[in-house]
């Protein structure tokens, strides 16, 4: 089958899901989660609680919601808005079995996950992403959510042979079902390309993009595969994505040349010719263009010379 371009963003950004633990709580308690840069995320599988996110009015969630956040902001769950908060750090200390407790009872639980992404090309999924993402329960994406957080607290319970690496798989499930409710349900909003990777007429493009980005596209075989005239197609590519088909390569070969660069010993000469530069010196120059340094720059940053 081949790759969409979602697998492939992941893929690029080394995204690596895991489960960060559970925690229950009762009676009047109020934890403080600290400004990260990372994504995390949770689910709400038992009660309700209030959600304070710095900057924000208070919400309230309950079971079955699934709780987002990308941003660097400070984060507080509470019983009462009026409780003084703990900070995640106390109350992970005395984690037992990969659940927290806090206050009094444990009519409150919720399992939370997080994922790591690569230093340098991250920022390409966190700038998709808005700074909180609230799925509610009821939500046609709920229920297959739901069944996911169960499955990752009996992999947790039993401890079986190969939990740690099937609660991987489930949380990480669990983050692209997350991505997938989040594009269905967005409508317009903000061009990216995960907008674009979710469009009905652009995936396919972006699909063909990704598999052949070496390839000298032009645009009239791009729009054919959309169903949309050359003017309609760039028109709407520019509009859901936020910028041009062509650049959008042009940016995708960058990704993937950064990648190359920190990862491979291919030489900046076969690379070009990989990403379809005619030259050496035509990829060198449309590289310092969109990233700022020439590639052996790049290249000898990331590698400490």
């Amino acid at each position: 089958m081949q790759d969409d371009p979602l697998s492939d963003v992941l893929r690029l950004v080394s995204a690596h899901s895991v489960v960060s633990g559970g925690l229950a709580a009762g009676g009047a308690w109020a934890i403080a989660f600290p400004a990260v840069g990372t994504i995390n995320f949770f689910g709400i599988l038992r009660g309700s609680c209030w959600l304070i996110h710095e900057g924000e009015a208070p919400q309230r969630i309950g079971a079955g919601d699934i709780f987002l956040r990308s941003a660097h902001r400070k984060l507080v769950l509470c019983s009462d808005p009026g409780a003084t908060p703990v900070d995640l750090y106390t109350v992970v200390t005395n984690k037992a079995n990969g659940i927290s407790q806090l206050g009094d009872g444990d009519d409150f639980f919720m399992l939370g996950g997080k994922v790591a992404l690569d230093a340098v090309s991250g920022k390409l999924l966190l700038d998709a992403l808005p700074a909180t993402l609230h799925i509610r329960a009821g939500t046609p994406h709920a229920a297959g959510m739901q069944w996911l957080l169960r499955q990752i607290v009996q992999e947790q319970a039993t401890a079986l042979p190969g939990t740690a690496a099937a609660s991987a798989q489930l949380v990480h499930l669990l983050f692209i079902q997350i991505l997938r409710a989040h594009v269905a349900d967005a409508g317009p909003g903000a061009a990216s390309w995960l907008r674009a990777a979710s469009d009905r007429r652009l995936a396919p493009v972006l699909s063909m993009l990704h598999a052949e980005p070496g390839r000298g596209w032009q645009l009239a075989e791009l729009a054919d595969a959309a169903g949309m005239s050359r003017a309609s197609f760039a028109a709407h590519f520019k509009a859901v994505a936020g910028v041009a088909p062509l650049a959008y390569l042009a940016q995708w070969r960058m990704r993937l040349a950064e990648r190359a660069l920190r990862s491979e010993a291919v030489t900046i000469a076969v690379l070009a010719q990989r990403l379809g530069y005619s030259s050496e010196s035509a990829f060198s120059n449309a590289f310092k263009r969109l990233i700022g340094v020439a590639p052996k720059h790049y290249r000898n940053a990331q590698s400490g010379v």
